[in-house]
């Protein structure tokens, strides 16, 4: 499914390993996650949402969902994603530039699925590991406030 710009796509880190003697920031993907996160790449691709522009949290959860994806995008590590806060992610998506036309952040929950609320005024009951949201925007990126985005699609590794 492609959608109009700009678009910005949510997604959940992949399934990690429990954090038993690993500190939380340095927790990797397991067999499943790493699994899900490829399969999340071929269906980036297959809909037309590879981003040219990805936020991706400084965790190495989401640094290694990122690099399972396998999409050919610019990256920025962002430190401020892996503190969880909704109000943070909007104000980096906000500050995306212009020409960017798709966006794709990799955090954390509970973060990312308020987002998804907060922007498109309903997400799915539950955002589990390895979820996306496909958000299209009404305006500019500088312009994004709760509100002022359409749910598109969604897509768990069980769909």
């Amino acid at each position: 499914m492609e959608v109009g710009t700009p678009a910005l796509v949510v997604l959940r880190h992949a399934k990690a390993v429990a954090g038993l003697g690993v500190a939380d920031i340095d927790r990797t993907l397991n067999d499943r996650g790493r699994r899900d996160a490829v399969a999340a790449g071929e269906w980036l691709r297959a809909n037309g949402l590879v981003p040219d522009l990805v936020l991706c949290s400084t965790a190495a959860r989401t640094r290694e969902t990122l690099a399972l994806l396998d999409v050919d995008a610019e990256v920025s590590f962002e430190s401020g994603i892996y503190d969880n806060d909704p109000r943070e992610l909007l104000e980096l998506v906000s500050r995306t530039p212009d020409e960017v036309g798709r966006l794709l952040l990799v955090g954390h929950n509970p973060s990312v699925h308020q987002l998804v609320y907060d922007l498109a005024g309903s997400a799915p009951a539950l955002f589990p590991t390895c979820a996306f949201a496909v958000i299209e925007l009404s305006g500019a990126w500088a312009d994004v406030h709760p509100g002022s985005g359409t749910l598109r699609a969604t897509r768990t590794p069980k769909d």
